[in-house]
């Protein structure tokens, strides 16, 4: 299969990295889970004493989405090596703010050519991301997020894929998840006109239905 680029939009919640996961394996792509990737930087030990470290983790802790310069460079240095690999790509949660979109999906036509970019959209009410956020459980070991309503198990302890141990994102504190949604609409769903405008077409998606109905969808499409 040739070289795709393949961009996932929706709301803290959506299921934007279930998706991805699935998409990787099947159609041998790179996942680039942004959120996960940032945060691994944010607290690399190595890395601490960064002024900019410092000031990008207290913007984290808030909830707000990083300073966007800041996730450009760092992202830039992924595609590139990617691309060296001869690799596509699939992301889960970039680009997030208009100014990432006008540096990335430029770069991303350059890599992958205009028509082998696909962009979906998972689309979900306010409340159901916020009830799939406050019960999100992240697996320290694999980034395996446990789907609480599909699988009925109380305070599951142990991640079914690696056997590790979950934990509970700072983000996904209640509080938290209403500065992220708003940040979503505020910064991220412009995305989507900008999108447009430079003639792609978005596949909107019912991000509530279960997950396997959704890829089911975006396999067809792809």
């Amino acid at each position: 299969m040739k070289k795709i680029a393949i961009i996932i939009f929706g709301p803290p919640g959506a299921g934007k990295s279930t998706q991805a996961e699935l998409i990787a394996k099947k159609f041998n792509l790179i996942h680039f889970n942004t959120g996960k990737f940032l945060e691994d930087i944010l607290f690399d030990p190595k890395r601490q004493q960064e002024e900019i470290i410092q000031r990008e983790k207290k913007i984290f802790s808030e909830g707000k989405l990083l300073t966007p310069s800041f996730v450009v460079s760092e992202i830039k240095k992924i595609l590139i090596r990617i691309n060296k690999a001869g690799l596509g790509i699939v992301f889960s949660g970039s680009p997030r703010t208009l100014y990432e979109a006008q540096k990335i999906i430029p770069l991303l036509e350059k890599i992958y050519n205009k028509k082998n970019i696909i962009f979906f959209n998972l689309k979900i009410k306010e409340k159901d991301a916020c009830e799939r956020n406050s019960a999100r459980l992240i697996c320290k070991v694999c980034g395996y997020a446990f789907l609480s309503k599909y699988v009925p198990i109380k305070n599951p302890k142990y991640c079914p894929v690696c056997a590790g141990p979950f934990y509970k994102r700072v983000l996904d504190d209640p509080e938290k998840i209403k500065v992220r949604l708003l940040e979503y609409k505020n910064r991220t769903e412009p995305i989507l006109n900008f999108v447009k405008n430079k003639g792609f077409k978005i596949y909107d998606l019912d991000g509530e239905k279960p997950p396997y109905k959704i890829f089911e969808k975006i396999s067809l499409i792809i």
